[in-house]
């Protein structure tokens, strides 16, 4: 059996008394630039034993997992999940209809999807009266397997669309920063301006004029 952080959080979602759990979380909420990204994962807790769980053994929230062992957590979830949805918001979308609204909606999508769950469960708050039944979980993806494995396909799904921007956008550093607010993406965009890429809604002040010299 995993051991560790896997162990803790399948034993969480096998105490629910269900077969089928689902989990959604998102990644590059904060960015400033880049997809918002959703994502929920479904499991079959009859058949996720043995071998194909023993893959799941360093399972954790994404924030707490090192790039390149993201990326076998990111194989491993494939591999052992019965269903995966993801939903790619971009940053047109975001300004559009909001930040919050496109989070939401997204969540609400990827659950959906999952119609054979008996259990849903979403990182954070709860998704309103057009989400399917669900449970909010506060920091749900440190918690739940099913929220964990949904973080992980969710940021390196999106880390990979920011490394593919990266080469159509080469002045940002994307690849480097993901999109987030740093003292080199701040300086880029006071240099070229913002691209295509980049969520005009937001109050960033590199988006403001330099103020003249004296």
């Amino acid at each position: 059996m995993p051991s560790a952080s896997g162990q803790r959080l399948l034993r969480f979602d096998r105490r629910l008394g269900v077969r089928f759990v689902a989990g959604a979380d998102e990644a590059g909420r904060g960015s400033l630039a880049g997809p918002l990204v959703v994502a929920g994962v479904l499991f079959d807790y009859a058949a996720l034993r043995g071998r194909r769980v023993r893959r799941l053994a360093t399972l954790n929230d994404s924030k707490q997992v090192a790039p390149d062992e993201r990326e076998e957590l990111f194989r491993a979830v494939m591999g052992c999940a019965s269903r995966v949805s993801v939903r790619v918001i971009p940053a047109g979308a975001i300004d559009r209809d909001g930040l919050h609204h496109s989070n939401l909606w997204g969540l609400r999508t990827v659950l959906a999807d999952l119609s054979q769950a008996e259990a849903r469960l979403v990182d954070g708050f709860r998704l309103g009266p057009l989400a399917p039944p669900h449970r909010a979980l506060v920091d749900g993806d440190t918690r739940s397997a099913a929220i964990a494995a949904a973080s992980i396909v969710a940021k390196v799904t999106r880390d990979r669309v920011m490394r593919r921007l990266d080469s159509l956008h080469p002045r940002y550093g994307f690849s480097s920063h993901a999109g987030y607010i740093t003292p080199a993406h701040a300086a880029a965009v006071r240099a070229h301006g913002p691209c295509g890429q980049h969520r005009l809604s937001y109050a960033a002040k590199c988006y403001e004029e330099e103020p003249a010299a004296a």
